[in-house]
């Protein structure tokens, strides 16, 4: 089952309507093509909320299990969205938002971190560092853990937590009379 909405589809339809300035409209088809094989498995979605433009990272693609450390493949997804990120740096904040489910962090992980709020902000604290590692202007980028206190979907279900356990990279504009 397809969890996330037909992102190309919703695009047109409010670049059509007016809603969504050119400028957003080409950075959301810009970043569709960038990450084709990462929303094509459900494990990228990208969406145009009302001032700004967010990439949802499922957390299997980014970081091992209970860790905060960026895999390859993570490394790849975000290298992918880099030139869109570049371009986006100086009209825009970068604001990375990490979540988590809510089972609680097992006693393997205790010593590390005590609860998934430290879980969540510290994965991205990782995804920061290594957007700025790669060139984007530390001062647009912010990062948060909400940990399990907004979820996406019913933590009761694996599919659920799945789901919860997410990294958001919001394209916020700076002055959003332009956009």
């Amino acid at each position: 089952m397809n969890r996330f909405i037909g992102v190309p589809f919703l695009a047109a339809a409010l670049a059509l309507s007016g809603c969504v300035s050119q400028q957003t409209f080409d950075r959301e088809r810009d970043l569709n093509q960038q990450l084709q094989s990462e929303v094509d498995q459900d494990n990228v979605k990208i969406e145009k909320l009302n001032d700004r433009l967010r990439i949802t990272i499922e957390d299997s693609i980014l970081y091992p299990s209970g860790r905060a450390e960026i895999t390859a493949q993570g490394r790849n997804a975000l290298d992918k969205i880099m030139p869109t990120l570049k371009d986006a740096d100086s009209d825009h904040r970068i604001e990375v938002e990490g979540y988590t489910d809510s089972t609680p962090i097992g006693k393997h992980l205790k010593s590390k971190y005590k609860t998934n709020w430290e879980l969540s902000a510290a994965r991205a604290a990782s995804v920061v560092e290594y957007l700025q590692k790669k060139g984007v202007d530390p001062s647009r980028l912010t990062a948060s853990g909400h940990g399990q206190y907004q979820p996406t979907a019913d933590n009761s279900s694996l599919d659920g937590r799945a789901r919860n356990r997410r990294t958001d990279i919001d394209l916020v504009p700076i002055n959003t009379q332009n956009n």
